[in-house]
């Protein structure tokens, strides 16, 4: 009997590019079968995401390093920096064995989508409102904050 594939992880940020959104679905298909496979899956989507957001992509513990240079959030970062961290356990021989562990895998995808509200979703949204304002209200805040 062939059973269809389920994941307790949820479905990837739809703010997420498209070529992070699919590693993250591939991640979130094999889930129950190679938690392993899908941690080091989300683990790609961390490093690609950090490009997205400016970095190299050449080396996620630098980028990680450089977000927090432009005031990254302490929080994201340590959601980074688990993300990294298990990922690289993932496919290292390290403290961690992710072999039988689903739950774990599906709580890093979790803190992906966590981190794309927090980096990508919610400015999209402020950045959305912010241009809808009148253009004279607008001068008037770039004004006071010494913009203009």
């Amino acid at each position: 009997m062939v059973h269809p594939d389920s994941s307790t992880a949820p479905m990837p940020n739809s703010d997420l590019p498209d070529d992070i959104r699919q590693d993250f679905e591939e991640a979130r298909s094999i889930i129950n079968r190679s938690p392993r496979g899908a941690a080091a899956l989300l683990r790609l989507c961390v490093q690609k995401l950090c490009a997205h957001l400016g970095e190299s992509g050449k080396n996620i513990n630098q980028d990680i390093a450089g977000l927090v240079k432009k005031g990254l959030n302490p929080r994201i970062q340590k959601s980074l920096d688990i993300v990294r961290v298990i990922g690289n356990e993932a496919v290292h021989p390290g403290e961690l064995d992710l072999r039988d562990d689903p739950d774990t895998a599906a709580q890093l995808a979790k803190l992906v989508n966590i981190i794309a509200d927090v980096m990508i979703t919610q400015p999209k949204h402020i950045d959305t409102l912010y241009d809808s304002l009148p253009a004279e209200k607008k001068e008037q805040i770039e004004k006071r904050d010494g913009k203009m």
